[in-house]
Formats: C-alpha cells, sequence, structure tokens
C-alpha cells in the first residue's frame, strides 16, 4: 500500500506519494526550534515515526532532545543502500545537511506519514 506525505495538512495537493517498492527510508528529523538534527533510517516508517512521536524509548537522543518533526526523507527498494546513505549523511558536515533539507523542503514543514 503506498504511503502519502503531506506537505501541508490535509491538503490532497501537496501530498507525496511514496513509490510502493520502496522498503527502506532514510529521514531526517528536527525539533520544534529546529536546532537539532537527527539522521536515522527504517524500513517501516509509520511505526519508526510513532516511536519517536511517542518517546517510546525515553532516555534516547531523540527523546532526550523532543526531535520528532519529520522534514526529510529519501526512499530506497534496498536496505542496506539505505543504511549505507544513512552512513554517509552522518558524517556530512552541518552545512551539507542543511542544504540538503533546504533543496527539497525549504520551509521545513513537517512531512506528515499518513
Amino acid at each position: 500500500m503506498p504511503l502519502f506525505l503531506f506537505l501541508e495538512p490535509n491538503d490532497e495537493e501537496s501530498a507525496l506519494l511514496i513509490w510502493p517498492d520502496a522498503i527502506s527510508w532514510v529521514y531526517i528529523l528536527t525539533n520544534s526550534n529546529h536546532t537539532v538534527l537527527y539522521i536515522g533510517s527504517t524500513i517501516d516508517l509509520r511505526t519508526r515515526m510513532w516511536e519517536h512521536k511517542t518517546k517510546q524509548n525515553p532516555k534516547s537522543f531523540t527523546a532526550r532532545y523532543n526531535v520528532d518533526k519529520l522534514i526529510y526523507l529519501e526512499e530506497f527498494s534496498d536496505v542496506d543502500e539505505a543504511r549505507a546513505r544513512e552512513k554517509f549523511l552522518k558524517k556530512k558536515t552541518l552545512r551539507f545537511k542543511l542544504e540538503l533539507i533546504n533543496k527539497v523542503n525549504p520551509r521545513w514543514i513537517e512531512l506528515s506519514a499518513t
């Protein structure tokens, strides 16, 4: 089943379709003040976002720093490629990461997984 991300809440025209053959994602989260970034990868985006939003692991980095706003997403058909991309992005400079986010989502609108 495809996953839709909405750049504007409840605005079907802003929906981005996530391809059904994507089996893994690399994502970037931030906090409400946009002062912290977190890069992760997952094979189950909906569940992973629920875990971040509900702070399922209260001692985790994302829970401690209130990082649960999805602002960037890449799809992969291969889990190993996604993990390699996650590691690559984690090694890049903050400037590189900000340019990557701003190229796709310049207003840092939350990408709601619905």
